[in-house]
């Protein structure tokens, strides 16, 4: 019997082009369904509703004011926002010193677009960072080199919004790491401490601990000791930022499970080289969404430190309505804020996204 011997030969098949994409009319999507026709007739009303107030904004604003009783029409008083604001941006800030707290503005942005590209970021950009803050805190401050001692009492408005903000996060990241690995540590006294920190500070409201360190912290310090108020609530602020990075980065270690260290472990690798160059990378990229969340939370609790008599933005917003010559702008004001607000929030919402589109490309890469 003749054995006989059958090759099977695959021919590759052809790629088929992608199936054309179906164009549903305009009305059909507005009014296919019910769900879409509610939301259309939800977003009309809308509009609907708020057509009087851009009238109000825009139409029947008064611009341009020689006298505050000018400003008396049915529309919105932006030529206060004019007047004020030089208050509303550097609070009681003494006026002829005022491009000290404008140039700290300019460091501050400077340095943040030096800071954008992840190539750079590394113990040379901390340092800089470092000498870039004491710059700024020594113009505020002054005092030396023919500059005016202004105290931090003075201090008001957007200066103090971007150095709290900074500030907090900057002292707050390391600190946070801290607490993020001594609460996956395996050692009992680092993961007690660590749990008692966060859950402690995650249970308290941020406006308590801003009314501790700026009323109570001073009744338990020594006679003759003082803390500033300012720096008081930066500590504040510190802490309870690094409660929340800390879950935030812990989320991140266990997305990375014990693999990654044990192949450092078994190559040699010392421990803080290996959190510092493999592991905390890594975490961080898996994380990026909630620790711009937290920046974003951050910068905007900012606000709350009026009540304690810090003037940050909001708050030097706020005495600047309270000027009798003008018709209690306070919408027009609070509204000015919210834009800046807005603004900074925004642009590390965007800058996170970058970031997010960069570490997508490396993966597939």
């Amino acid at each position: 019997m003749t054995s006989m011997t059958f090759a099977v030969v695959s021919r590759p098949i052809p790629p088929r082009a992608p199936p054309p994409k179906l164009r549903r009319p305009l009305w059909r999507l507005l009014f296919g369904d019910a769900l879409s026709a509610a939301i259309t007739l939800g977003t009309i009303a809308l509009i609907a509703m708020l057509l009087p107030a851009l009238k109000w904004a825009t139409v029947d604003a008064t611009w341009h004011a020689a006298t505050p009783s000018a400003c008396q029409g049915a529309g919105a008083c932006w030529a206060f926002i004019g007047a004020k604001l030089r208050l509303i941006l550097f609070g009681l800030y003494p006026p002829t010193q005022q491009w000290r707290p404008i140039l700290v503005i300019a460091i501050t942005l400077l340095m943040v677009l030096a800071s954008l590209s992840p190539r750079v970021w590394g113990g040379r950009l901390a340092l800089l960072w470092g000498g870039a803050i004491l710059v700024m805190l020594t113009l505020m401050y002054g005092g030396f080199a023919g500059l005016a001692f202004v105290p931090t009492s003075k201090w008001g408005g957007m200066p103090v919004t971007l150095l709290l903000s900074v500030l907090s996060l900057a002292f707050a990241f390391p600190l946070s790491i801290a607490l993020a690995l001594g609460r996956q540590s395996d050692l009992p006294v680092a993961r007690g401490l660590s749990i008692l920190f966060i859950e402690i500070v995650r249970g308290i409201p941020l406006v308590a601990m801003l009314f501790v360190a700026a009323i109570l912290l001073p009744l338990f310090l020594p006679a003759g000791w003082t803390i500033d108020k300012l720096g008081r609530t930066l500590a504040a602020l510190t802490i309870f930022a690094a409660a929340y990075l800390a879950e935030v980065l812990r989320g991140g270690l266990q997305g990375l499970g014990a693999g990654q260290a044990e192949a450092a472990q078994a190559l040699g690798i010392p421990y803080w080289r290996m959190i510092w160059r493999i592991i905390l990378p890594q975490a961080i990229q898996k994380v990026i969404p909630p620790l711009t969340n937290t920046a974003v939370v951050m910068v905007k609790d900012t606000a709350l430190v009026m009540i304690v008599g810090v003037f940050d933005m909001l708050g030097a917003g706020r005495a600047a309505a309270t000027d009798p010559a003008w018709p209690a702008p306070y919408t027009e004001t609070y509204m000015f804020v919210a834009t800046m607000y807005f603004s900074i929030c925004f642009g590390i919402t965007i800058y996170a996204q970058w970031l997010e589109r960069g570490v997508r490309k490396r993966s597939h890469g």
